[in-house]
């Protein structure tokens, strides 16, 4: 059961070709990961080592268990304000906890098919959050960048921005170089050397000339943190209790959610890049099982890396092979080269988040919505602000919260309830709303035609719209609800309160029901209320009915004429003379 949940198809028709392909992608993907993960986790608040443990063992499971075959786990940048944020109020261990919690989470969003349902967090609230983490990340690294020392880092930007401030006179003119020097690399590698690693280039070149002309004037990954060992941390089950699970179960959730979104997002690129289709379930059972398993070996939470997952397919990749290569070219680099890495100056890793930081901006898209002035502006720059300012937890759930609350307020105003009647003028006698007036509108049956879901947000202003017009008091109401896809509780509430008060001097006939409204009113016993045999598929029916329940006396007189029966109903009769409609009473 196993290999069919995990291997079918995404090996198929695999040869010694494909394994080549994979290889190289593997290896160039790795390279590409390893000073990204360092510097993910510098950037978190923890030890570079961590990030590139991550990225080995859930790079590996990533690949190997989810359900895309191009994707690329790991530790990403969206993490980092989160991260940082954990381990500064709780702590590395609960970190730990939390991103194994995480795990779980993920795991049983997968095994519950929850996959799909990521996809409804509206987009101005991802790309909201999204700009406000590479402004995190970008402030963030600015005093790396300029080699300022004694500066302590916060969890609030505002915070760091006036740590930034205090401390601008200690800038490192060898700091400032030495980024220089990487961020200039990074902007021309891909321009003149499209296939060879950026990022690992600007690296190397910054370190080098660092580390051969002013070896102790910058500060270095093993200054700052020691140096970096060079195996696997041994096994360790953090120390759950019941009360550290309370108290981190909502930083939990958030790294689950965030996780769950990037993830099926670049599974989502992947699929546009190369024309396949990905799991959502089988991808989020494998996320899971990452974090939980990671977390175990000192590793931090990740998740599907988008720009690393595009590379990837660039490069060639034919299967999940390649991911799987390039978690162990990773551990290899560790193995032989991690005491090189010590040598690495924090002002080199600067200028590679930064990048990640402006790439993962989202600038075009933020301004495109932000341009639109609508609704969904106003929520990309309530999320924004909040991510930046506050936290993503508050940031996503106030955005979401304002997200449905203005969803809401666009289907109220959707729902369209209008008294309608047969227009002559047409020859299947079509109901419409622009034929009633003051002189043309029948007394004794009332048709509406009602447009739109019946749910909580429409649903008021459904009842007083009806209910205005029985204050006349007709015989017959009619409800058209052929246009109404959904009915909830509330709605039929309200729908239950208009027959309770139309019933005691009329009867309430409805046409052309849907099947989920219906099925809404079977359920309550309201269908049963209003009488199987008020209910017609066709309007033309349900008048028909109607006419026959009508007060014939009242009819006596009426000038009307609201349907083709009244001229008889009325007591009048019609006489053409010169083109002309003559009534003779």
């Amino acid at each position: 059961m196993l290999h069919k949940w995990f291997f079918t198809g995404r090996f198929k028709n695999y040869s010694f070709q494909s394994f080549q392909k994979d290889l190289i992608s593997g290896i160039v993907v790795g390279i590409i990961a390893i000073p990204l993960g360092m510097a993910f986790a510098i950037a978190s608040g923890v030890k570079p080592e961590y990030g590139i443990y991550t990225t080995i063992i859930a790079g590996i499971l990533i690949s190997l268990l989810g359900g895309s075959r191009y994707q690329i786990g790991g530790p990403t940048g969206a993490f980092i304000p989160i991260l940082f944020g954990i381990v500064a109020t709780y702590g590395f261990e609960n970190l730990l906890i939390a991103g194994f919690m995480a795990g779980i989470i993920l795991f049983l969003m997968g095994i519950f098919k929850l996959g799909s349902l990521i996809k409804f967090i509206p987009r101005p609230v991802t790309i909201g959050f999204t700009s406000g983490i590479a402004v995190i990340i970008f402030v963030g690294q600015v005093p790396n960048f300029l080699g300022l020392s004694n500066v302590e880092k916060h969890e609030l930007f505002l915070d760091n921005m006036k740590e930034i401030f205090l401390h601008i006179n200690e800038l490192s003119s060898y700091s400032v170089l030495t980024a220089v020097i990487c961020l200039v690399m990074l902007l021309l590698t891909p321009k003149f050397f499209p296939k060879v690693p950026g990022s690992l280039i600007a690296l190397v070149v910054s370190t080098g000339i660092a580390t051969m002309f002013y070896p102790t004037q910058v500060a270095t990954i093993g200054s700052t943190f020691g140096d970096i060992p060079s195996n696997l941390p041994s096994f360790h089950f953090p120390d759950i209790t019941w009360d550290r699970i309370v108290e981190l179960i909502r930083p939990a959730f958030v790294i689950a959610i965030l996780g769950a979104i990037e993830s099926l997002l670049s599974a989502v690129v992947a699929d546009g890049m190369t024309d396949s289709k990905h799991n959502s379930n089988r991808e989020l059972v494998g996320q899971g099982i990452a974090n939980m398993v990671t977390p175990l070996f000192g590793g931090i939470p990740a998740t599907g890396a988008i720009a690393r997952t595009a590379t990837n397919i660039k490069t060639g990749a034919v299967s999940p092979l390649s991911g799987i290569i390039h978690g162990f070219v990773v551990l290899l680099v560790l193995v032989l080269f991690a005491p090189y890495a010590s040598k690495i100056p924090l002002a080199s890793m600067a200028p590679i988040l930064m990048v990640v930081a402006w790439n993962m901006s989202e600038r075009r898209v933020f301004y495109h919505v932000l341009k639109t002035k609508t609704e969904d502006s106003l929520v990309l720059v309530v999320t924004f602000l909040l991510t930046v300012f506050t936290n993503l937890t508050i940031a996503v759930e106030v955005g979401l919260v304002l997200a449905v609350i203005i969803f809401t307020k666009r289907m109220s105003d959707i729902i369209v309830t209008e008294k309608a009647l047969p227009n002559p003028a047409n020859k299947h006698d079509k109901v419409e709303s622009h034929v009633v007036t003051e002189s043309h509108d029948c007394p004794q049956i009332s048709i509406y035609n009602v447009e739109g879901p019946l749910f909580f947000g429409a649903a008021q202003a459904f009842e007083q719209r009806i209910m205005s017009t029985i204050n006349y008091k007709p015989r017959v109401l009619l409800l058209r609800l052929s246009r109404v896809p959904f009915m909830d509780t509330t709605g039929e509430a309200r729908l239950a309160s208009i027959i309770k008060d139309f019933s005691k001097h009329g009867i309430v006939l409805i046409s052309g029901i849907k099947s989920q409204p219906k099925s809404v009113l079977m359920k309550t016993g309201l269908f049963e209320q209003i009488g199987e045999e008020h209910f017609f598929e066709h309007t033309g029916d349900a008048i028909n009915f109607a006419l026959t329940q009508l007060n014939k006396h009242k009819c006596l007189g009426c000038r009307h004429y609201a349907f083709k029966e009244c001229t008889a109903l009325s007591g009048t009769k019609e006489k053409k003379l010169d083109k002309k409609t003559v009534v003779v009473h």
